[in-house]
């Protein structure tokens, strides 16, 4: 650590990258975090829930950011669905 102070002592010039790397790391940490906790399409474990493509609610967005998304059932994919249920 103490290496690492003294050669930002000697190159100043790489204070402001190594800032904007750490800004970007955490950054990339925090959108991992929020959509692994936050999102339904994210899937952890699959051993128990086999097909979690079946619990994701299609009338809940599931971007970040969604501008006049609509959704609407694709009647003959619901035919199909309840004749496989």
């Amino acid at each position: 650590m103490k290496g690492f102070l003294q050669m930002l002592k000697k190159r100043k010039e790489l204070i402001p990258l190594i800032g904007f790397m750490a800004f970007a790391a955490a950054g990339a940490t925090t959108a991992s975090f929020y959509f692994l906790f936050t999102k339904t399409d994210v899937i952890l474990n699959k051993s128990n829930n086999p097909e979690p493509w079946e619990q994701v609610d299609p009338t809940k967005p599931q971007k970040l950011l969604t501008i006049n998304q609509q959704w609407k059932p694709v009647e003959e994919l619901q035919a199909v669905k309840s004749i496989y249920k």
